[in-house]
This record gives structure tokens, C-alpha cells and sequence, in this order.
């Protein structure tokens, strides 16, 4: 008996020094929890035991989610990236989690722009309050494909954009009245159509040039020919003939 408490003695220290400073395992509520709150964490702690069921990294200074992340936590229910410094999501950063996920927590950090494809098949319920956001289409999609916690639209708040009257202002209303994705797209087609414009005027001046620079040859052609002797410019002139023919 106290050999096997010895070994698993052993055995809990060898995994408690495998965790990062200010991470430990825990039990909530029959859920196996993982919390690394106020950790100082620069990045994703790897070893995470890869039963958790609810995983809290919030309050850190992670700066990024690199692709696959989280790909080692199956299991994963709750995830809590709050008040930390994510400015960028790769894609796929959260996959293998689409299955069990139900709550994604990224408020407070530091999004400005994410790619729809980052939550792509993701079915959690998601927090994106608190970011400086740019209000555009991306941002547009983006919304359209998540589903956000409840109480948390009103905290998408417009902290840049195209258009200076929705600084400030909430996104949802704000795509109430504009279709950010239309008029990128009508931009887009009014850019083709000058630059399709733009080609057609190029080539429409070198027909003209080209026009007018073979009218001067010509002319030049004929004004040589009259100061010719009249045999000769006759010779010439048959000759010019025989060689249209």
C-alpha cells in the first residue's frame, strides 16, 4: 500500500510539473476542468489532459491561435479565451472541436478582422464582444456564419470602418441599413468597368494612330511621286498599282 501511494504520488507530481505555472486540474460539476486563468501564458499550453471538458485560458497574453491549437481536446465542451491579446484565429484553429464545443468565449481581446473560415463547422455558441472591430464585409460574413452567445451582439461594437458614421455604433444595427458585402461588390464591379474602359480607350488610340500614321506614309508616298519627272512618277505609279494588285 505504500508503494502504490508512493507511485501515484510520483505519478501526480510528474504531471503537475508538466503544466505551465498557474495551471492545475480540477473537477466542476462532474466535468473535468482545466484552468489556466491569469497564468501569464504567452501561447496555448500544450499537455493539456486530453479528457478536459472545460478548458479556461482567459486573462493571459496569448496573441494568436495558430491552426490545430486545439486539436488534442475531443472531449472539449466550454472554452474561455477571454481578456487576452488574440489578434489573429488561423484557420482552423478550432478544428476537431465541432462536434462537442458549445461555448467559445473570445471577448476582450484584440480582433480586428477574422476570416469566416476560422469558425467554419464550429456549432458553439460564440462571444466576439469587446474587440476593436472593422466593420465590413468580412465582419459581415463572419456574423452570419457563427452563432452568437446570447446577450453578446450588443457588444460588437464598430471601432473602425470605411464609413466614419458607424464608428462606435453597434454592428447589428448598423447592417440593418447597410449591406457591407453589396457595396464592396458594386465597388469591385465599378473598378472592372474602368479598367475594362481603360483597356478599350488603349486600344481605340493605337487604331487611330496607326490609322492616321499610315494616311501620313501615304501622303508622303504622294508627294514624292509628284515631284518626280512625269515618265518616271508614271513608272512608279504603275509599279504602286501592279504591287496592290
Amino acid at each position: 500500500l505504500l508503494l502504490q501511494s508512493l507511485l501515484l504520488l510520483a505519478s501526480c507530481l510528474r504531471s503537475a510539473a508538466a503544466f505551465p505555472k498557474g495551471c492545475y486540474p480540477s473537477e466542476e460539476e462532474g466535468l473535468k476542468t482545466f484552468r489556466c486563468s491569469n497564468a501569464q501564458l504567452t501561447e496555448v499550453p500544450r499537455d493539456i489532459p486530453n479528457d478536459t471538458n472545460k478548458l479556461y485560458l482567459d486573462s493571459n497574453r496569448i496573441p494568436f491561435l495558430p491552426r490545430n491549437a486545439f486539436w488534442d481536446l475531443p472531449l472539449l465542451l466550454e472554452l474561455d479565451l477571454s481578456h487576452n491579446a488574440i489578434a489573429s484565429v488561423e484557420s482552423g484553429a478550432f478544428r476537431g472541436l465541432a462536434e462537442h464545443l458549445h461555448s467559445l468565449d473570445l471577448s476582450s481581446n484584440r480582433l480586428v478582422s477574422v476570416s469566416k473560415d476560422a469558425f467554419s463547422n464550429l456549432k458553439a455558441k460564440v462571444n466576439l464582444s469587446n474587440n476593436p472591430w472593422l466593420c465590413d464585409c468580412r465582419l459581415q460574413e463572419l456574423i452570419r456564419t457563427v452563432d452568437l452567445a446570447a446577450g453578446s451582439s450588443g457588444g460588437i461594437v464598430c471601432d473602425s470602418s470605411a464609413q466614419e458614421e458607424h464608428v462606435g455604433k453597434a454592428f447589428l444595427q448598423v447592417i440593418a441599413d447597410t449591406d457591407f458585402c453589396n457595396v464592396y461588390k458594386k465597388t469591385t464591379d465599378i473598378a472592372m468597368l474602368v479598367t475594362m474602359f481603360g483597356w478599350f480607350a488603349m486600344v481605340i488610340s493605337y487604331l487611330v494612330y496607326y490609322v492616321r500614321q499610315n494616311q501620313e506614309d501615304a501622303r508622303r508616298h504622294l508627294e514624292y511621286l509628284k515631284s518626280l519627272p512625269s515618265k518616271q512618277r508614271r513608272s512608279e505609279e504603275s509599279s504602286t498599282i501592279s504591287t496592290v494588285v
